[in-house]
């Protein structure tokens, strides 16, 4: 039944790349007749307490969480934290240091760029990402959205027609990934390191997106994952074509996760993910996630 639909990932404009505030994410849930919702933004929880409130004023169940940028195996593997004590002391320490960590690695980024020729400033790219750490995508942003203006030869490849609605992403995994020109170490924290903490806080800790190209995470990760405390896996998500769903429902079944769906809605930046499609999202998961709480 519609009524009884989810999407346990979503993000707002408190994202350095999400364009939809707390309240129209929720306005937009409630007209799509979605039960709850997760904003789960990227390494913030600045969503927080104002989307709870418009949740209860609009009668849209609002689950706290975050998007939690970590290493694994040294991949980057994502993070969701349903359920987490939003204000908890802990949470803020690992917040404050992915955030420490994101803006060194940005700005290594943007220092990679000056030397490769780019005219880009550490002021353009922070004022594009808002109050939340700098992502490798905002970075490309800023530069796309340049190329357009100046018709720049280099960044012709990113302003094709063809290329647009991928744009920066193409732009990521030409330039950021490992071996790429403007490559730069990750400088996050280690998923391990933090499932056991951010459980204690009330956190049903989801492994966002495992098919997605970054990360990849295959059976013998996530067993090592499960036993650190992970409990739920993203099986249902934009990121995953229909192998990679039917894989990892068959891992989440056999290993015992808590299959969940999220829709990883942003808005401008992923125009081929629009709100509410992810259909296979009930509220069964949201009452299992409840059950495997601490």
């Amino acid at each position: 039944m519609t009524e009884d639909r989810v999407d346990l990932h979503v993000h707002s404009s408190k994202s350095s790349d999400g364009d939809f505030s707390p309240f129209h994410l929720i306005k937009l849930a409630k007209d799509r007749g979605l039960r709850a919702i997760s904003i789960s933004d990227h390494d913030t929880v600045e969503a927080y307490p104002e989307a709870l409130e418009w949740g209860l004023k609009l009668g849209v169940e609002v689950i706290p969480s975050v998007e939690l940028t970590t290493l694994h195996d040294g991949r980057e593997f994502h993070c969701l934290l349903p359920f987490v004590h939003w204000e908890s002391k802990d949470l803020k320490k690992i917040l404050g240091h992915i955030s420490r960590a994101r803006e060194e690695e940005a700005r290594a980024r943007v220092a990679r760029l000056q030397e490769l020729g780019f005219e880009i400033s550490w002021e353009e790219v922070r004022k594009a990402s808002k109050s939340a750490p700098p992502l490798g995508v905002t970075i490309a942003q800023v530069l796309i959205a340049k190329g357009r203006e100046q018709k720049i030869a280099a960044l012709e490849k990113y302003c094709q027609e063809e290329n647009r609605i991928f744009a920066p992403y193409i732009f990521y995994k030409d330039y950021f990934l490992e071996d790429k020109p403007a490559y730069v170490p990750k400088r996050t924290v280690g998923l391990v390191d933090v499932l056991d903490l951010v459980s204690r806080d009330g956190a049903v800790p989801v492994l966002a997106h495992p098919g997605a190209y970054f990360e990849q995470a295959t059976r013998e990760d996530l067993l090592v994952l499960k036993e650190r405390g992970l409990v739920g896996l993203e099986v249902y998500s934009s990121y995953h074509d229909r192998e990679q769903t039917a894989l990892y429902k068959t891992l989440a079944e056999e290993i015992g996760f808590v299959a969940t769906a999220g829709s990883d809605f942003h808005g401008r930046i992923k125009p081929h993910i629009p709100f509410g499609f992810i259909k296979e999202g009930t509220y069964r998961m949201v009452e299992e996630l409840k059950r495997r709480r601490r």
